[in-house]
């Protein structure tokens, strides 16, 4: 029996080994490929449990997950031959692990300095293209598109995919910030005179179009009441004729009524007429027709 125990310990102990050799593991964050004598022989495992022969295969694992290079302010120049100190970072992450090693050996180190370097040269080419004013403010979307364009031909053969490519900050040397500046507040001053001409204009055309509409409507109401008081005038035309016609006479004593209130209605009122003038036909006759 004592020397049971120890033998099952041994065997036990040895399968251990065994299984360590010949077997490894891939997780969910990591990406996986089996060297033969510095050959690549299998890759794109799965997440799991996976076998390999001892001593004579490898196993290198890499990161799945997304990494960032953070760069170091470059010196480059615009189309206008002005220098600026440009600091980037770079967003990337391994999608063909076979590639990856061919290119780099495995190494991260070296991954980031070959993407580094390729970034560096975007940058270059896209700034060069354009102004101080175009790559800091008007087209800073554009320019970080094209630049990650640019980039992303390159990579293609590191194995590695470009996820983003962004500018933090630019910086110009003291010898041309204040060209720089002035130029960007005269680029401003331009921009705010249009709008406010634009504007000018807008309003200028309201107001025109405001008064048209006044002087159509104004129009269109005196030409409306005109025609209202036309027809009210020729209905009390008309009313009047009729009373005429059916008792001249009573319509004569009333127009005349209507006068001796309206001239000597009030007490301070003096009226200087001859007394037997037709006026006060109706005042001297003591019997009315």
């Amino acid at each position: 029996m004592s020397m049971g125990k120890p033998l099952i310990f041994t065997i036990i102990g040895l399968t251990l080994i065994v299984i360590n050799l010949t077997t490894f593991t891939v997780n969910e964050r990591d990406l996986a490929i089996k060297l033969q004598v510095g050959e690549v022989v299998q890759s794109d495992y799965k997440p799991g449990l996976h076998f390999k022969l001892p001593f004579v295969q490898t196993i290198r694992k890499f990161p799945k997950r997304i990494q960032t290079i953070d760069g170091r302010p470059e010196r480059i120049f615009t189309g206008e031959r002005l220098a600026m100190d440009v600091d980037f970072f770079v967003k990337w992450r391994i999608v063909n692990t076979v590639n990856f090693y061919v290119a780099t050996g495995g190494s991260d180190r070296v991954a980031q300095d070959r993407i580094s370097e390729i970034i560096k040269n975007a940058i270059v080419t896209e700034f060069g293209k354009r102004t101080v004013q175009e790559a800091i403010s008007v087209e800073r979307a554009e320019l970080m598109r094209d630049m990650l364009a640019t980039a992303t031909t390159t990579t293609a053969g590191l194995g590695v995919e470009l996820i983003d490519v962004r500018v933090k900050e630019v910086e110009f040397p003291d010898d041309v910030r204040n060209s720089v500046y002035q130029q960007m507040r005269q680029e401003r001053g331009r921009i705010a005179a249009e709008r406010r001409a634009e504007g000018m204009e807008v309003s200028e055309r309201k107001k025109s179009t405001a008064d048209k509409e006044k002087t159509i409507i104004l129009a269109n109401a005196n030409r409306d009441s005109q025609k209202l008081r036309g027809v009210g005038d020729a209905k009390a035309a008309e009313i009047y004729a009729e009373a005429y016609t059916q008792d001249p006479e009573f319509y004569a004593f009333y127009r005349s009524i209507d006068a001796y209130r309206t001239s000597i209605g009030n007490s301070n009122d003096l009226l200087v007429i001859d007394p037997n003038n037709e006026f006060f036909r109706y005042l001297n006759n003591s019997k009315i027709q």
